[in-house]
């Protein structure tokens, strides 16, 4: 696990700190979580999921039209949600500080979002369903691991890194469809005034949410049908079996396994509480259960954590019960006293156009986010070799807070590089820097592709 970003000592660092983004230490890279994913999840929650998912797979292109105008109307409330944790998933794993996840557990929220968006799209025929999410997700990885894979090989990776040529050939096949970690180079030397040691490590870092969001998707059918005809035992199932791998009650050999389970078991309750509040089954609960019950599930995990080590560097995602419980508990709060926003409230108004932004390319900014900050705190690291600066103002050096200015901007950057790449997943007219001030018109193509 890395430190914190850290610039006391004069002179550059090779990485900034990201502490673990989620909850296994077999996952590639140090941050990565938040979707987190998607966190960005991050592939779910694009701003156009009200839309895109109301026939972006089937029917004419009038009758895409006509699904566009009687279909749900954007809660925007959600959308608050989705870019907090967006933010919050890029300071933590700037800083590194241990409270972050307790005042707002992104990774918990981003998968509940998906969660509710998965099960209001399983209105329509499974298999379409999962096509269209995976569809979605898959070309921003892939323009990720073509330059990251492509860097990586320029650098020296090869066969010979896995044991075996075809065992590396093989988990290359994880860079095209993600349903496990896919490999990277460790170790890698940085480039010299560009980017940080191990970079390889961080670009990779994120695959992790992609990974889990994957597999939610995939059980996602079985999940909601578990859900309606066992609701509290399904929700309480992916607790349970965190707990008997973190009380060592359950072990599998190898890692890659172990490692999704405890992913899925992780975040599980709180993909299967937005479904269930997609459902209604929240809802038609008494109004004094929820509060009455999600504080003491919350208090459960921080208790937990407390006695197992939770300090600084060794967070909530490096206790996955603890972790999973939080998560649970703050999440049914934040659904059970959610407002229904068809529109913004007056003084969040002035947001709209960044909140819609960072909605419209949350796959983007999550895979990216780990890169930006490596690349930023590389660049800041420079000014240490001033004299004038660090003998005068290390105050400033030592700060995370240009750090986090820096790698904002570069995070704009890679939207207005590889946001496009969302857009052509989805169907529609790629655009630079999408805040939802003009509506895209969707490309011919994709009404093509619609009418077949």
């Amino acid at each position: 696990m890395h430190d914190s970003y850290d610039g006391t000592i004069p002179g550059p660092t090779t990485a900034p700190a990201y502490p673990d983004g989620g909850p296994t230490a077999t996952r590639p890279g140090p941050g990565s979580g938040p979707g987190w994913g998607p966190e960005p999840g991050a592939a779910s929650g694009s701003a156009s999921d009200s839309t895109a998912d109301s026939g972006s797979d089937s029917g004419s292109g009038v009758a895409s039209t006509t699904a566009k105008r009687s279909g749900p109307v954007r809660d925007r409330y959600f959308d608050l949600l989705r870019a907090l944790a967006l933010f919050r998933v890029v300071l933590y794993h700037l800083t590194g500080w241990a409270w972050l996840p307790l005042v707002f557990p992104s990774m918990g929220v981003m998968f509940a979002l998906a969660g509710n968006l998965m099960a209001r799209s399983l209105k329509r025929p499974a298999p379409q369903v999962i096509r269209s999410r995976i569809r979605r997700l898959i070309p921003p990885i892939w323009l990720l691991g073509a330059i990251g894979v492509t860097g990586m090989v320029l650098q020296g990776w090869g066969p010979d890194e896995d044991g075996h040529p075809g065992w590396w050939l093989l988990h290359l096949t994880f860079w095209i469809l993600p349903i496990s970690d896919p490999p990277y180079a460790e170790g890698l030397s940085g480039i010299h005034g560009f980017i940080g040691d191990d970079w390889a490590a961080e670009l990779a870092g994120p695959l992790w949410y992609v990974r889990a969001y994957l597999w939610y998707v995939l059980l996602s059918p079985f999940l909601l049908r578990a859900l309606r005809a066992l609701p509290v035992a399904t929700i309480a199932a992916p607790i349970a079996l965190s707990a008997a791998f973190q009380l060592e009650w359950l072990s599998l050999p190898g890692e890659r396994i172990p490692s999704a389970l405890t992913d899925f078991s992780t975040f599980g309750a709180c993909w299967i509480l937005g479904m269930a509040h997609q459902e209604g089954i929240l809802q038609r609960l008494p109004r004094y259960v929820v509060p009455s019950v999600a504080p003491a599930i919350a208090l459960l995990g921080l208790w937990y954590a407390t006695n197992h080590n939770f300090t600084e560097g060794h967070d909530l995602d490096s206790i996955p019960l603890a972790q999973a419980l939080w998560s649970c508990g703050t999440v049914m709060l934040l659904l059970h006293f959610s407002p229904s926003w068809s529109e913004w409230p007056r003084r969040l108004r002035r947001w709209d156009k960044p909140i819609t932004l960072l909605n419209s390319r949350a796959v983007t900014i999550y895979l990216w986010h780990n890169t930006c900050i490596l690349i930023a705190a590389t660049q800041w690291d420079r000014l240490w070799n001033y004299d004038v600066i660090w003998q005068n103002v290390p105050w400033l050096l030592e700060s995370p807070w240009p750090v986090l200015a820096l790698t904002w901007v570069l995070i704009g950057a890679c939207v207005i590089s590889f946001g496009w790449a969302e857009d052509l997943a989805a169907k529609r007219r790629p655009q630079l820097w999408p805040t939802g001030s003009k509506k895209p018109v969707p490309s011919s193509r994709g009404h093509r592709a619609r009418a077949r």
